[in-house]
């Protein structure tokens, strides 16, 4: 699959990417590597070149990335070595050791490296994807109401598109997401969202599973993956409408999708990045079939059908428990069916 970001082949099928997990970032027997005290400035020292088997220790990179960072000036060298940033490994699963990392399988979020070291990282360094500008804020959407524009973090060099893969009770599924334009979310060995999905599906078995700030489409996809043979998806930030569907097409496989139609390029549709009123994006034939909107949850009732419906509301902010029984309330009145958050 072409990758809408940067146009290369760095978006792989769900069945090709899970196919992986068990060695992708693990070293064959001539790998070597040095594992380095993350609170110190690295060791002087020349890490490794790349192992024939096309991988190298982490301590590795990150001592390589550093090199570069006081080289350029961003670094003092009197950092320790874990201020360099934060890894995003690619694809993101659970994992018990670390890892050697294969080509582009290191996305980098940090806030102490600047753009001409960053795109020097992505010349030199062949296991890092992409290095991202943190920001310290939350990519997209935290508040319905708010008439601020959504802040992201900022693409410095190469690509930021990765992939993570979520277990759930009957298998794997693989989220996609930019990692400067949605919320970074870690795989854990148990997801209480998606529990409470198989919770939810398993009780009430719909016939209509509605994710109404569906992300990248997690929880929907998770209810697919459950056996829900339609969907309903929806989001007002354009970043989470596309990859929700370029999603589905991912784990199509698995999901008995045969098509996936998006009507817009993330070029256009980061245009207007954010709707009222829903907006028709994309749609899924198949076993399972699916809608994608772009809009505001509040105002997606007259795409929803009176029919068996189970709807998730995936808000960013649960603290406020007013507001969440107002949010559950405002639903019900509105549409037919059930509704939790997770």
């Amino acid at each position: 699959m072409k990758c809408p970001v940067c146009g290369d082949d760095c978006v792989s099928d769900a069945f090709d990417i899970i196919n992986t997990m068990e060695t992708i970032f693990s070293p064959c027997p001539r790998c070597r590597g040095r594992h380095l005290d993350k609170k110190s400035p690295p060791p002087d020292y020349v890490p490794p070149d790349t192992c024939s088997c096309g991988k190298r220790f982490i301590d590795d990179v990150y001592a390589m990335m550093y090199r570069i960072g006081v080289e350029e000036g961003d670094l003092t060298g009197t950092e320790p070595l874990k201020e360099v940033g934060t890894p995003l490994i690619n694809p993101g699963f659970v994992l018990h050791e670390a890892p050697y990392l294969p080509r582009h399988s290191l996305v980098l979020l940090t806030d102490q490296l600047g753009k001409q070291t960053a795109e020097r990282i992505i010349a030199e360094i062949p296991e890092v994807r992409g290095v991202v500008q943190d920001n310290h804020i939350i990519p997209g959407i935290t508040d319905p109401d708010s008439d601020d524009p959504p802040k992201t973090h900022t693409l410095l060099a190469g690509c930021d598109v990765r992939a993570n893969i979520f277990a759930t009770q009957v298998g794997p599924i693989v989220i996609y997401k930019q990692s400067s334009m949605m919320h970074i979310e870690f795989p854990r060995p148990v997801n209480p969202k998606i529990l409470s999905v198989d919770r939810k599906v398993f009780t009430k078995r719909p016939k209509i599973f509605v994710d109404a700030c569906c992300g990248g489409g997690t929880l929907g996809i998770a209810a697919a993956r459950l056996g829900v043979q339609h969907l309903i998806f929806n989001d007002a930030w354009y970043a989470a409408a596309f990859w929700t569907a370029y999603n589905l097409k991912v784990n199509h496989a698995y999901l008995g999708i045969d098509d996936v139609e998006i009507f817009e390029s993330y070029t256009a549709m980061a245009g207007t990045p954010v709707r009222s009123e829903p907006h028709l994006v994309a749609t899924a034939r198949g076993g399972v079939s699916a809608e994608i909107y772009q809009g505001d949850f509040r105002l997606l009732s007259p795409h929803i059908p009176d029919e068996n419906i189970l709807a998730v509301i995936d808000l960013f902010d649960k603290a406020s428990r007013d507001m969440v029984e107002e949010t559950i309330t405002a639903w019900k009145a509105k549409n037919h069916g059930d509704v939790f958050i997770p």
